[in-house]
């Protein structure tokens, strides 16, 4: 027996090697971006050949992948009496580095304390925090490698680790509780759970790859700023620090019928031909580049070829579809507004769609149709002789040269006239009292506020104050400290006009005196 298990370790040494000068599944460089620990149990219930199996395993499993910070990041957790972190996230970003840390990795034996691994894999290798942890906004991937036998408790940890995003996969070698296995796995149970027997591990590996990218593949190349004649792309740059350069072309998705425009129906495979494709190159440093002269409302593919000498890459595709042509009036704005007069701003500017645009505006619910034209280069117009506190419904149609009409209305209202207080005059009564006396000529008054403080209250902030109906010219205050301040202001239906303010003065020779703006 000792023997055969020799003959296994040495066999499984040389074929390692070997699994390096394969060349990497088609789709698998570069495809994708997130974090994945694998939790091995090499407790005392694993052989020594049923670990290496694992290992050579993992190896081969892990073998395509690109590794690095903007890329794939392997961690490595093993079970025993006292779980061990052999390498964390951050450790190996090439494959040489990663393959000779999965060869000299041996065995703890010991007790299968599954449980405490889970809680080291939880606190300190899948919890986003420290550089050598997981990248917050990342995919996050457990993969636990069991023999089956006495996993101890592991529903409730793995629950949380779920609940907090991390995605897990179970391949069990051995007889394990299926029903407790297939509670711990992220669904669908039918990608994510593996029973297979220690020496046919490989049929399960190209499987396991593919679920693996299926949660972690990156889109490596976005869209954005999308309008009617321009799109940015946006991507890693996979480059960075090589000789080369990346390829774009992009052109308008063509179907089965060879026609522009949208996406095709079921069946129909978007895709990019004839003469209607362009082609723009960038460096290697770049990573974005914006693509123009498109035309509104047309879906377009657009597929960025990283080209280097120095190692291979994947072509990247993205579909998206300009915004459709906004024809004017898309917005109207108003501003200046004051109680006679509003300024009407309208856009998008087109002058060279549009011949002229018309301007309607009217008091409601009834008042008088008032319409004027301005030429196809103006963009706004001051509205005068308006009504204070009225409400104007205001049009702004667009006659394009197509012969086409659009139109976009939108309410104003023109403030109150709040005038100010006429006349205000403070006449000494006593050593504490005042008479003080205003004028207001203004119609439409709801009333007057009367305030006033003393020296040492404007130092505490502390005012008196009380409303007096609008047929009121007059007030008599009492009880006042000296260099008291009083100030009247009109009030209106929606504001308060300009108040006048004096300061009431108590010398026993006091004349009568008043302050007028």
């Amino acid at each position: 027996m000792e023997s055969r298990v020799l003959t296994w370790m040495l066999l499984c040494v040389l074929l390692r090697p070997l699994a390096a000068q394969n060349p990497a599944p088609e789709g698998v460089l570069n495809c994708c971006e997130g974090d994945v620990l694998f939790l091995l149990d090499s407790s005392g219930s694993v052989s020594s050949y049923e670990h290496s199996r694992m290992l050579t395993f993992l190896s081969e499993l892990l073998l395509p992948f690109s590794l690095g910070e903007d890329q794939v990041r392997i961690g490595l957790l093993q079970v025993g009496t006292q779980p061990r972190l052999e390498f964390g996230f951050g450790t190996y970003s090439t494959q040489s580095g990663l393959q000779g840390a999965l060869n000299n990795t041996k065995p703890l034996r010991g007790d299968t304390n599954t449980v405490e691994a889970l809680r080291i894999a939880k606190e300190s290798v899948l919890r986003p925090r420290a550089s050598d942890e997981a990248r917050a906004g990342l995919p996050r991937v457990l993969v636990w490698l069991t023999d089956g036998v006495k996993p101890g408790d592991v529903i409730g940890p793995m629950a949380e680790l779920r609940e907090e995003g991390v995605a897990v996969l179970v391949v069990s070698t051995g007889h394990g509780n299926y029903q407790v296995l297939r509670q711990v796995v992220s669904p669908p149970i039918e990608s994510n759970l593996y029973f297979v027997d220690i020496d046919d591990l490989s049929i399960i590996t190209e499987d396991l790859r593919d679920a693996i990218i299926e949660i972690i593949r990156a889109e490596r190349m976005n869209v954005h700023d999308v309008s009617t004649n321009s799109a940015t792309l946006n991507w890693r740059p996979v480059l960075s620090g090589l000789n080369g350069y990346y390829e774009i072309r992009f052109g308008p998705v063509l179907t089965g019928g060879g026609g522009d425009g949208g996406a095709g129906g079921s069946g129909t495979s978007p895709s990019t031909g004839g003469g209607h494709h362009q082609r723009i190159t960038q460096s290697a440093d770049s990573s974005t580049a914006r693509l123009t002269g498109l035309k509104p409302d047309t879906t377009y593919t657009a597929t960025l070829t990283p080209e280097s000498n120095d190692q291979a890459f994947n072509m990247l595709s993205v579909t998206f579809t300009t915004k459709p042509e906004v024809l004017s009036p898309a917005v109207v704005t108003l501003s200046e507004s004051g109680p006679t007069s509003v300024r009407v701003s309208w856009g998008p500017s087109q002058p060279d769609q549009i011949t002229s645009y018309y301007i309607e505006y009217s008091a409601l619910p009834r008042g008088k149709l008032h319409a004027f034209t301005v030429g196809r280069t103006q963009n706004s117009t001051l509205l005068r002789d308006l009504q204070p506190d009225t409400t104007y419904l205001v049009t702004v149609s667009a006659r394009h040269t197509s012969g086409t009409e659009k139109a976009m209305s939108v309410k104003v209202c023109t403030p109150e006239v709040t005038p100010a207080l006429a006349d205000l005059q403070l006449t000494t009564v006593s050593s504490d009292s005042v008479q003080v006396d205003w004028k207001s000529s203004a119609g439409g008054l709801r009333g007057y506020w009367l305030t006033w403080e003393g020296q040492q209250d404007s130092i505490t902030g502390q005012r008196s104050s009380f409303y007096l109906p609008p047929d009121s010219l007059s007030t008599r205050l009492t009880h006042l400290p000296p260099a008291t301040r009083v100030c009247v202001s009109p009030i209106y239906r929606t504001a308060r006009g300009e108040g006048l303010c004096c300061t009431a003065q108590f010398q026993s020779d006091a004349l009568a005196y008043g302050y007028q703006s």
